[in-house]
């Protein structure tokens, strides 16, 4: 539970995804609408980058000045037809949904990739290597071979950049990360925004460019609406022109820009909802 009631969640959705999150809370600071002053931050995958970003005091507008940088340098990975399908496998498994992370976890474990400790080069170059922040931020990640989830926090004892790596690791797309003896996988492999983890807050937005998932409760607006009535709680996902802004491959960093400026643009059409749930 977060100490003021406020509860920003920041779902998964590849460097697009943070991209669009990054000008979206952007724009709405520009409409009067802070969402960073959350007690609590819930960010899986690309939403852990953001708010590892958001919360290391660096200004909004820097941070949605560099999404602007040119990504010609920049390697475009993509996931391809197979590991959708497995993404699909894994989440249909049925019974124990553990049982279904795991199998994923273990044909990550099997899978070439770039090097791990490259793969941490680029988190780290990323989100900077400050520490945990003072704000309370929660970041969950799958644990390849079993499929159990691990929620990692200030209190964890586990650095940051490796937290935010295991949560960002997609399965057969980038390796999974070793934190101790245990290797992590993605935490969207569970749920695309684990909106679920703000129980307890009173008032909750998600930012999701990613908003469906092959479980129907693993969904955000499902999440948000279990959490219960006395929850005043908004999903935001990207409206028609930041769709097109994203594009087919939210892995191309070709599409950075594009999809910051078209978060930003969104802001001014979701001020006022957010605004009256957020006051």
């Amino acid at each position: 539970m977060s100490v003021d009631g406020k509860a920003l969640v920041l779902g998964g959705g590849g460097v697009t995804g943070i991209a669009w999150e990054i000008g979206l809370l952007h724009g709405l600071v520009e409409q009067g609408v802070d969402l960073t002053d959350a007690g609590l931050f819930i960010g899986t995958s690309a939403g852990s980058s953001v708010a590892a970003q958001v919360l290391s005091g660096v200004p909004l507008a820097d941070l949605f000045e560099a999404q602007l940088a040119d990504a010609s340098g920049e390697l475009a990975a993509r996931m391809s037809v197979g590991g959708l399908v497995k993404f699909v496998v894994a989440g249909l498994w049925p019974g124990d949904p553990a049982r279904g992370r795991a199998w994923l976890g273990r044909q990550a474990l099997r899978a070439r990739t770039v090097p791990e400790a490259e793969r941490r080069a680029v988190i780290a170059g990323r989100i900077g290597d400050r520490g945990w922040p003072a704000t309370r931020l929660l970041i969950p990640a799958v644990e390849a071979e079993t499929g159990a989830v691990r929620v990692f926090d200030a209190s964890s004892g586990v650095p940051l950049i490796d937290a935010v790596a295991a949560s960002c690791a997609v399965p057969l797309t980038w390796p999974p990360v070793t934190i101790g003896s245990t290797r992590y996988v993605d935490g969207g492999v569970r749920s695309v925004a684990n909106a679920d983890l703000a129980a307890g807050s009173r008032q909750v937005v998600v930012l999701a460019p990613t908003p469906q998932s092959v479980r129907p409760s693993g969904r955000p607006a499902a999440q948000v609406a279990a959490l219960g009535p006395q929850v005043r709680g908004a999903v935001v996902s990207p409206d028609a022109a930041a769709r097109a802004a994203i594009g087919r491959n939210v892995l191309d960093p070709a599409r950075r820009r594009p999809a910051a400026e078209a978060g930003r643009a969104q802001a001014a059409a979701e001020a006022d909802r957010l605004r009256t749930i957020w006051a």
